[in-house]
């Protein structure tokens, strides 16, 4: 299902929060006309909002009744309406009852007290909902009682509270900040905004993209000899740094069939590589270019591409490469499985590395703080990876290792979940 920017108008390819289209289904014929919103539910997670609030949204709008509580996720609005209609709708619901009214972030969670604040945790802005809305009125007198906080809730709370002035410090360009990390180590071109200067440049090439009209790959435009001859003999012109780097053998979940040979997975390193030699530095290989590239061979949504990323995009300074090449990334790792092939490819790099830079292991930690802020990881998922060497893409001896260099931010990540747990516990009490 295509996906569109939560932003409608923003016309970055990259941007990173992403909703599915509104899609509907009309029922019934005269009075019994109905709109059934088929995705609702879906859309509404995207938001981060509940689905009842979107559907007395859209009620209030069209002056038609609707249902807030389907218990069979048949959300409804009386009448006919197109879905093109509600996507405009939708539209101004985001404007209002999601985005920053500083940053224009989607990033914000609802607090519900005498009005409606949105929290950005993004820039810190606390917002105002416009109090004479319907919906502000509804959601109001339906406030649900003060629980736990929702996971995703306490993760952006927890890094508005580690980065504090983060994206201010971004916006000054020092890259070395002496703040120290969660782990008492120093950051090193951590975490910045959105808005740093490659997302920026990715930006400005996006939009020439798209007044060029190249939004589609066209075949004779990568036209590359890819038969197995060719590769081999490209492959032998590479330098000597390149040629052991690229390791896909080991991974046991080969998908559709494609293990070993001449692979799209194959290809997609190899131009990579041939890429970075050509130009003299991995750093110089544009993202769109990549992310084409994948898209070309079809490969732009599996979770091996992630693992075939990780070992060719980065390399020893990793450190300043995660947060440049992290829009990019975020296209492409859409699922649990995507992140743990992110860990492994990471594995894989780490072990080929350490062999030259025996340091590369010290660095682990922060790998895997800036994946962690950059979203390219979840807290569930590189928990579970931290509980269990494995010897799934490294030898088992190079994943112990791997994950004992890991255990201080492993450690801070559980410290800081039973911490926040607690205060949810006090929050609570104060509340009754």
């Amino acid at each position: 299902m295509a996906l569109v920017n939560v932003q409608r108008d923003n016309p970055d390819p990259f941007y990173r929060y992403k909703m599915e289209r509104i899609q509907t289904k009309i029922e019934g014929k005269g009075n019994g006309i109905k709109t059934v919103v088929v995705n609702l539910s879906s859309v509404a997670q995207s938001l981060a909002r509940p689905g009842a609030y979107l559907i007395k949204y859209f009620g209030f709008e069209l002056g038609a009744q609707t249902n807030v509580d389907p218990p069979d996720d048949r959300w409804i609005i009386n009448g006919a309406h197109e879905a093109s209609k509600l996507q405009e709708l939708l539209d101004g619901f985001i404007s209002k009852f999601v985005l920053c009214q500083g940053c224009k972030n989607p990033e914000t969670e609802v607090h519900i007290k005498d009005n409606i604040l949105l929290d950005c945790k993004a820039c810190g802005r606390q917002s105002k909902v416009i109090p004479s809305l319907k919906l502000t009125g509804y959601i109001l007198k339906n406030a649900p009682k003060k629980g736990k906080k929702e996971k995703s809730d306490r993760k952006a709370a927890r890094k508005a509270k580690q980065n504090g002035k983060a994206d201010k410090e971004a916006s000054g360009g020092d890259d070395n900040s002496d703040q120290p990390s969660p782990n008492g180590e120093d950051k090193h071109n951590d975490i910045g905004s959105d808005d740093d200067a490659l997302t920026r440049k990715i930006k400005t090439e996006a939009q020439s993209l798209e007044k060029k009209k190249f939004t589609e790959v066209k075949d004779d435009e990568w036209a590359v000899d890819m038969s197995e001859e060719a590769v081999k003999a490209r492959q032998q012109s590479l330098p000597d740094e390149f040629k052991a780097k690229l390791v896909l053998n080991g991974d046991d979940e080969d998908e559709e069939g494609e293990g070993g040979g001449n692979t799209a997975y194959d290809q997609l390193g190899t131009w990579i590589q041939e890429q970075a030699a050509e130009k003299g530095s991995i750093d110089k290989v544009d993202d769109i270019e990549i992310y084409l590239k994948a898209k070309e061979l079809g490969i732009e949504a599996k979770h091996r591409t992630v693992l075939v990323l990780v070992q060719t995009i980065f390399d020893q300074n990793i450190l300043a490469q995660i947060s440049k090449r992290a829009s990019m990334l975020k296209q492409v790792i859409t699922s649990e499985r995507h992140e743990k092939a992110l860990l492994g490819g990471t594995e894989r790099l780490i072990g080929q590395l350490g062999k030259e830079f025996p340091d590369m292991y010290e660095k682990v930690v922060k790998i895997l703080q800036l994946y962690y802020h950059n979203d390219l990881v979840s807290e569930e998922v590189v928990t579970k990876w931290g509980s269990k060497a494995s010897k799934k893409y490294v030898d088992l001896s190079t994943s112990k290792k791997v994950r004992k260099a890991a255990e201080p931010f492993l450690t801070w990540l559980a410290e800081a979940e039973s911490e926040e747990d607690s205060d949810d516990e006090v929050d609570e009490d104060d509340e009754e």
